[in-house]
């Protein structure tokens, strides 16, 4: 009998399942449809610098010449966030003509590991237009000590420019070697075209630690008069909303 029992219990299930009616729409049903939108605005938010070396990472540049650290970068939406200072390092006085060499850049990375990389200067766009824009840097007069005695004929020039970012737009185009102008001219650095240049970019003087420290010099003529004391110079760093050619 239980055998009996549960043989009926079994195909009563089956049949259950077999029989039950498929779900249908409710009377009136269908589909509708429904939107999503988000709009973005021009962000005027400082950039902060980034890695020379991993420019998705931030990093803490430190100033050679400055111990409170670097300036703070320009407002708005299209700015530079930074720019390397250039520590030449003491060097004995001599009557032989010298090539002298920038020391790396100095940064402590994302994990706060102090690190080493090329010098660098950093623009980042933020318009939301990619209508490009220009860099160029100039000397604001010659290597000269705090009593106005110049290293005349002395001569800066960035070489191994190029290109570093973590942007998806058009890269801009940089000069690959630039000699500075103690008289002031403005020297092109690096320049977006119209539909290019939307984010942040890294132009690096070298590729790791080791061509950074090998890649902005300081050439000091043999016949110069060198003094016991130290020399000093500025750059300016411009940018234009002009695109570049």
């Amino acid at each position: 009998m239980k055998k009996i029992n549960s043989l009926v219990l079994a195909t009563a299930i089956l049949a259950g399942i077999t029989l039950a009616p498929a779900a249908t729409l409710a009377a009136g049903g269908g589909e509708y449809p429904s939107n999503g939108i988000i709009t973005f605005t021009p962000n005027t938010d400082p950039t902060d610098p980034k890695d020379p070396l991993d420019p998705e990472s931030p990093a803490e540049p430190e100033d050679p010449t400055d111990p409170t650290g670097p300036s703070p970068g320009t407002p708005g939406d299209l700015s530079i966030d930074y720019a390397s200072s250039l520590d030449f390092g003491t060097q004995k006085i001599t009557s032989q003509t010298q090539v002298y060499k920038a020391k790396a850049q100095k940064y402590l990375d994302k994990d706060g590991v102090a690190t080493t990389g090329p010098n660098y200067v950093q623009v980042t766009d933020n318009r939301g237009l990619e209508e490009g824009w220009t860099l160029q840097m100039k000397q604001n007069g010659q290597f000269e000590t705090a009593e106005s005695e110049e290293l005349t004929g002395a001569a800066v020039t960035f070489n191994n420019g190029h290109v570093v970012t973590a942007s998806n737009s058009a890269s801009p185009t940089g000069q690959a070697t630039i000699t500075a102008d103690p008289s002031g001219a403005l020297q092109d650095v690096m320049s977006a075209k119209d539909g290019e240049g939307a984010g942040t970019y890294l132009f690096d003087w070298g590729t790791d630690a080791v061509t950074g420290a090998n890649s902005i010099e300081l050439s000091v003529p043999g016949s110069t008069t060198k003094y016991a004391k130290k020399y000093s110079t500025t750059f300016t760093w411009a940018l234009t909303d002009t695109p570049g050619n």
